[in-house]
């Protein structure tokens, strides 16, 4: 593998803390980023954040915030948005509904047996055959192994606290105030929107880099 591998947790349209976290980063030919979905919703400027992301060179992977515009998109059915989607939906351009549409689901480095993903995974069942509705959304596991999401199952186990690997897995979607690192996962999704930080995780060298909000956003 020739140059780094940086995964970036969920940026809810903080572009500013994004392009922030790119100019410390000092991408270098050869260099890979990889965005852990959620680029949109809640934050000042979902569109900006895409063109930083294009600029870059960026694969970013399918979060569930992209899924429910791209959802709302299709069906036009309000079941899918929440009141703050909407600010997003009028603001995207035909170039952003196709790089919407590019995202997949996962990016696999075999080399490093690493796996980056939005949510994380059911354990117990192949990775590579899970659908976009687990992989997105998943947080916690309930008492049936059925995926779930933390607020709705407060004191379930966190998917990552029953995954033994491998692969090891990075991934975002779940905030919380640290990265949430363990033998077979790290989580770097430490809340930017929220007046956290965005976090980058940098492959091979296993390092951590952060900056912090300008403010807080959301809820």
């Amino acid at each position: 593998m020739t140059g780094r591998l940086i995964a970036i947790g969920d940026i809810h349209g903080c572009h500013n803390e994004f392009y922030e976290l790119l100019n410390q980063l000092e991408l270098k030919d050869g260099d890979r980023v990889v965005l852990l979905g959620d680029l949109v919703n809640r934050g000042p400027d979902s569109t900006k954040v895409i063109d930083l992301a294009r600029a870059v060179g960026a694969t970013a992977l399918l979060g569930n915030h992209e899924l429910r515009l791209l959802k709302f998109r299709k069906t036009a059915d309000r079941k899918y948005m929440k009141e703050h989607d909407l600010v997003t939906f009028d603001a995207l351009r035909p170039q952003d509904w196709e790089y919407l549409e590019a995202m997949q689901l996962t990016f696999e480095e075999p080399e490093l047996n690493t796996v980056f993903v939005h949510g994380g995974f059911l354990p117990g069942e192949p990775w590579q055959k899970q659908p976009a509705e687990v992989v997105t959304r998943i947080q916690v596991v309930d008492k049936d192994g059925r995926p779930r999401k933390r607020a709705d199952e407060p004191d379930a186990p966190s998917w990552a606290d029953l995954w033994g690997g491998p692969p090891f897995v990075v991934y975002g979607h779940t905030p919380r105030p640290e990265v949430y690192r363990l033998k077979w996962s790290i989580g770097i999704d430490t809340g930017c929107v929220m007046g956290g930080h965005l976090t980058a995780y940098i492959l091979p060298e296993r390092r951590l880099l952060q900056v912090k909000a300008r403010q807080r956003h959301f809820p």
